[in-house]
């Protein structure tokens, strides 16, 4: 893996801020996640949930393995095998670790008999993928082989299906707005002549309209991009740019009549017969790790405190409010925030405060404060508040360090 010499560049800040690291013994491509990091990305994938289950998804959970006769129904052994894993023998079969989660949700809704008034029914799951990335491509978060996916599959009926592209697109950019991520521009990724993809020129030509429909609807500017598509399927890409000016793909919707097809999937309409739903791939944040990264960048470690590693660190001035400074702690933590001690031995209170200097919250506990139950909040933006009473005081953070209302946007 190339090291960075931009000290803003997320491989460097997520070794300095303790995020996550590579060794390789585990291998290229594949780093893990230290405890700060494994926090930001805990409280990313809560977040992504709920906004998700207010806008009427189902979460499932699928394996990460899957028999290779699976990815030949769906066509990714045929249009998409130089990217995946080898496969793996398994007495008389044959498994492969998957490259995405679609076929195992076309199999889980065709598990069961579905009418018209099941749908849209819009199947949800953060779950690990595979891709055998080529090593020269690979850097810190952003291209791994080893990648925790939020993705989702509506199933629904085709003149469902412009509503849950726009609805998607509203899940995305409000998520957007409250990660403090600004898109770069939206792309609208067409096929190119070639065997990449699934020949089928009036499916492509459907598909790609109601896409370039919704983003109109939406108000959406867009460029289209050949050789950009899945082969299944055109989508629409949102687009960011790293402090480098590298532009990669965070969110994607696709519209999919191919794997309705090979799946053979089908429900009960109004009329009594059976009928083909279309699959709306869609993606909030993409890829964990890729997401991750970009918000490392854009918030320079000093994430939103409803992200941030740790929420509150209790700094006591001395040795003697260290009892204080413990129990606000333990009850910080059963408040749901991710709060920390600042050792009083760890040197100066300004020193330590200097060294917490990216917690959205500190609170000071000294002689005075220790004596009557109070705190000094200092915020990360320099000001004080205070002294408080501590339930005060953790009420006041408990509102800040959660996605409000406005944060989690939902139809």
């Amino acid at each position: 893996m190339h090291e960075s010499t931009d000290h803003k560049d997320h491989r460097r800040l997520g070794r300095e801020l303790d995020l996550f690291d590579t060794d390789r013994l585990i291998g290229a491509g594949l780093p893990y996640w230290l405890p700060d990091g494994a926090a930001v990305r805990h409280a990313l994938e809560e977040y992504v949930r709920e906004v998700e289950r207010l806008a009427g998804y189902r979460h499932v959970h699928s394996p990460v393995l899957g028999k290779r006769e699976l990815y030949e129904i769906s066509g990714h052994w045929a249009h998409y095998s130089e990217d995946m894993f080898p496969p793996m023998r398994l007495g008389g079969e044959e498994v492969v670790l998957r490259p995405s989660l679609c076929p195992h949700h076309a199999v889980i809704f065709r598990a069961r008999p579905r009418s018209h008034r099941d749908l849209p029914l819009r199947l949800a799951e953060l779950g690990g993928m595979f891709r055998s990335e080529m090593s020269g491509v690979l850097g810190g978060l952003t291209r791994v082989r080893s990648i925790q996916l939020n993705d989702a599959h509506i199933f629904c009926r085709p003149d469902q299906v412009a509503e849950e592209v726009r609805s998607a697109l509203a899940l995305i950019h409000g998520a957007y707005r409250a990660l403090g991520i600004e898109p770069a521009r939206h792309r609208l990724s067409l096929p190119a002549e070639g065997g990449k993809y699934v020949a089928d020129p009036e499916m492509w030509q459907r598909a790609g309209r109601l896409l370039a429909e919704a983003l109109d609807e939406a108000g959406v500017p867009y460029e289209e991009e050949v050789g950009e598509a899945a082969f299944y399927g055109p989508k629409i890409d949102v687009q960011v740019v790293d402090r480098a000016g590298r532009e990669s793909t965070l969110s994607t919707v696709q519209v999919d009549f191919h794997q309705p097809d090979r799946f053979d999937l089908g429900y009960t309409g109004p009329d009594g017969a059976r009928h083909r739903p279309v699959m709306v791939h869609r993606a909030v944040i993409g890829s964990v790790e890729r997401a991750v990264a970009h918000l490392i960048e854009v918030h320079q470690g000093a994430f939103p405190a409803w992200l941030a590693p740790v929420q509150l660190l209790v700094q006591p001035v001395a040795e003697e409010q260290r009892q204080q400074a413990e129990a606000l702690v333990h009850l910080a933590l059963r408040q749901g925030l991710r709060a920390e001690l600042a050792d009083p031995q760890a040197g100066t209170l300004a020193a330590r405060v200097r060294a917490g200097r990216l917690v959205p919250y500190q609170a000071v506990i000294g002689a005075a404060e220790a004596a009557d139950g109070l705190v000094s909040l200092r915020l990360r933006d320099g000001r004080r508040m205070g002294p408080l009473p501590e339930a005060r005081a953790l009420q006041l953070i408990g509102t800040e360090a959660r996605p409000s209302e406005a944060h989690v946007d939902h139809h």
